[in-house]
This record gives structure tokens, sequence and C-alpha cells, in this order.
């Protein structure tokens, strides 16, 4: 299961707008609302995960500390230096979506979207440089992606979603062990508890206080108690996430490949 999700330093936001060409391309219809309000939050029975392993090569880790570093720095030459010349691939919602007839770098930046107005694949980038996990690709012999999904019961996922009325993606894990829950969406709110090592299911809420720059943002969520509470975003991730494939050649690790769907168009 793949919901192409993106991870960095975890952010949950839903987008309302609705596209300009779509609106430009129909202007007799009515204005389209927003998208219908959440189910009913209600006690549900949690479901375990045991945490993605953690992917233990020095070489990688010294691959990723670099990646990161030149994602920061948002250096493109630098940069296509780490990407295969050829054979790149990008696995998005249509299969293969890279172009042979494009350099590797090409392919990337028009996954990630590295140029444009707004090039957020370089946020996107650095994020999962920070990521330790790593898992195969099924079907591509010796290519590691990351990050790695965590393991649980899917088909128990698919019960629960269709139980309380939600989507396979409105659920989220935790990143370690006793992740505290608050009452209120403040870092300095009281703790009413702390979350077990389960599925969780996470409330977009586009009406929360904007949080002050610098600070990270509390995710609303909804317990299994039916109880709701708040966890910082960082300590949470979403299932499903895109995920950055590497292969190991002669000259060190370079990046192979993509999964996700991208940001969309810059």
């Amino acid at each position: 299961m793949r919901h192409a999700i993106f991870r960095t330093a975890i952010m949950f936001a839903v987008v309302l707008a609705v596209p300009f060409g779509a609106a430009q391309a129909q202007p007799k219809q009515a204005p389209q609302k927003g998208p219908p309000p959440p189910a009913p939050v209600k006690p549900y029975t949690p479901i375990a995960i045991k945490l993605p392993a953690l992917f233990n090569d020095a070489s990688f880790e010294a691959f990723r500390k670099q990646l990161g570093e030149i994602a920061a720095k948002k250096d493109r030459a630098a940069l296509s230096k780490l990407v295969v010349a050829q054979g790149f691939f990008w696995d998005g919602e249509k299969g293969n979506q890279a172009d042979a007839k494009k350099s590797g770098i090409d392919n990337l930046s028009q996954a990630i979207g590295l140029a444009g107005k707004q090039p957020v694949g370089w946020d996107m980038l650095q994020g999962m440089a920070l990521d330790p996990t790593g898992s195969s690709y099924p079907g591509k012999q010796g290519v590691i992606c990351a990050p790695a999904d965590p393991q649980f019961d899917e088909k128990a996922l698919e019960e629960l979603a269709k139980s309380t009325g939600t989507d396979p993606g409105d659920w989220a894990y935790p990143l370690d062990t006793d992740t505290e829950v608050r009452s209120a969406p403040r870092a300095d709110a009281p703790v009413q508890e702390k979350l077990g090592m389960n599925l969780v299911r996470v409330m977009v809420d586009d009406k929360a206080p904007q949080t002050p720059a610098g600070q990270v943002p509390l995710v609303r969520v909804a317990l299994p108690s039916g109880k709701i509470g708040f966890v910082s975003a960082d300590a949470l991730s979403p299932l499903g996430n895109d995920q950055m494939c590497y292969l190991k050649d002669g000259s060190g690790w370079k990046i192979t490949g993509y999964v996700g769907t991208g940001p969309g168009p810059q």
C-alpha cells in the first residue's frame, strides 16, 4: 500500500484552493465547496506497528550527510554527481514516469520539483537525507529506498478505515516510544497521555492557529479512547511516504530512482 504522502519534518496539511485552470474551464458551475467534514471521532482498536529498520552502512551514512549538505545549498551541479547519469526510474501513479531521453538529474528535478518559482524539492531531498531507515526495493537488485515503511497488519488497517469512515492515508505512526500527547495545540499544554507503538488517526485542522516561526506545529489526533489530543508534528510519520532510491556502484552511492507523485506543477 502506498499513498504518496511525503515527510520531511512531518507537516500535515490540506489544500482547499480550486486550481485556476479548472475554474476557467468551467465558469458556469456553482462554486466548489471544501472537502466533506471528517468522519466523527469514536473509539477504535489500535493496530500495533514495528518501526522501520535502520540501514546500518557507514558509507551510506556519509553519503546521506553529503546529500543533505548539497540539498541545503540547493547546489544542482553537485547534486548531479550523486545521481545516476542514465536509467533513473520514477515510479508514480502511472508506472515509470521517467523520460529515458533525459539525464538522471533532469528526471529527478522533474519528479520532486528542483526548479521553478517554488522549488520544494530541495527541502524534500534534505528531509529524506536525514532519514536513517532503508529497505530493498522489490524487483530492483541492490536498490535501497528510504524512508522505509513500518510493519503492520495492512488487512487490519483496511478494516479499521472502513469501520471509522476514514481513509488509510488518515493514519500515521509515532517515530519513537512514549510520544507525548498534549491536551491543547500548544507546546506547553499539559501531557494527557502517551502514544503506544500503534497507528493513530490524524485529524487535519485547517482552522488551527498559526504556529509561531521557528516552532514545530502540533498535529490534532484521535486517540484509541475516542479522545482528541495534540502531538508534535515531527514525532509522527504518515503511512506511504514518498521514497528516494539509491544504488551503490564502483564510485559510491547514487540516487537511482524516486517513488511517489511529486509536488505537482511548479
